[in-house]
């Protein structure tokens, strides 16, 4: 899931050009603060009855399964083989693919539409080509080109701004690491989707903190917790059965010690929750069904044996590694 905060930013800066500004209006939809793993498919896993929906749906996704299904099983070995080959050489090139070597793929996989989002955006936010996006070309970008003192002169709600200039600042100097204003690829990679990054952590709850706790003190209350799902100046009436269920939810699994609100911890679980190792689990199955000899590795042979299971896995990213030239993996 890609952080909301991160595609705003983005779509204004690819949208608005030199000069576009941020909508005053920052609120996110309750559901879309949680950054959770979606499950890899909706259906069974029965591999035990030689259904391999479920691998198939993982990755390859309806529309690349039936693409995947043109291909002759020969022309898929061949590119699998290719593949194999790919995640040893990107390992310890011994020959073998390890578990550690098949679940670092998957995980290459997972991130892959990542990858792509910062790709399409680098070229507009690297203004200079100099291989680097700095501060101030986001911020110009994104906000527009101010005379020191003079920012936000023309807009109404300049406050408003301001703060959402610092907001993305403070963002920034985080994904920042070395500190010189000047992110490469991965720390541009850390500012659009902090969520993904583990130092990027408390940037992400304090955002969420700043949204949500409107009278300041610190906390998320319940009430803010509601407002941000539910108005009922807007909706009127009686409070839905749902509202109601929220509020249970955050007595009996956000509010964690009880006090009545959420803290920056308590936060910090709701929003990036503890996530099963998905790729890891994928890969011990692949490496289960298919290592013949029980030796806890993959021969390439192993893996082609078993091309079928292999395909319709995350191993083969939404089938797209399967069509790509083998130099654009």
């Amino acid at each position: 899931m890609t952080w909301l905060w991160s595609l705003l930013l983005l779509g204004l800066g690819l949208g608005k050009g030199a000069w576009g500004k941020p909508p005053p209006d920052t609120g996110v939809p309750l559901s879309s603060r949680v950054h959770q793993q979606a499950p890899l498919s909706e259906a069974k896993h029965d591999d035990a009855h030689g259904d391999f929906q479920f691998d198939h749906e993982a990755f390859l996704g309806r529309e690349a399964a039936r693409e995947f299904d043109q291909l002759s099983p020969e022309e898929s070995k061949a590119r699998l083989g290719r593949i194999v080959d790919r995640m040893d050489r990107d390992g310890d090139a011994d020959g073998w693919v390890s578990l550690d070597e098949l679940r670092a793929w998957i995980s290459h996989t997972q991130q892959r539409h990542i990858r792509d989002s910062v790709t399409a955006a680098w070229d507009t936010y690297d203004t200079d080509r100099d291989g680097r996006v700095g501060w101030g070309e986001l911020r110009n970008i994104t906000y527009g080109h101010y005379q020191p003192g003079e920012e936000f002169s023309d807009v109404e709600d300049a406050e408003t701004y301001k703060k959402l200039l610092a907001r993305d600042e403070r963002r920034f100097r985080a994904a920042d690491q070395d500190g010189d204003l000047q992110a490469t690829r991965e720390e541009f990679t850390a500012f659009l989707h902090p969520e993904e990054f583990p130092h990027m952590r408390d940037t992400v709850i304090a955002e969420t903190l700043e949204d949500l706790d409107k009278n300041g003190d610190g906390y998320v209350q319940v009430e803010e917790y509601i407002a941000d799902l539910y108005s009922p100046e807007a909706e009127g009436g009686e409070e839905p059965a749902w509202v109601q269920t929220e509020r249970q939810q955050f007595r009996d699994f956000r509010d964690l010690n009880g006090d009545g609100h959420l803290d920056g911890h308590e936060v910090g679980h709701w929003v990036l929750p503890p996530a099963q190792d998905q790729p890891l689990v994928e890969a011990n199955h692949l490496l289960q069904e298919s290592d013949t000899d029980k030796d806890g590795r993959l021969s390439k042979q192993e893996i082609l044996g078993n091309w079928n299971m292999f395909v319709g896995s995350q191993a083969t990213n939404y089938g797209e590694d399967l069509t790509r030239h083998h130099d654009e993996l």
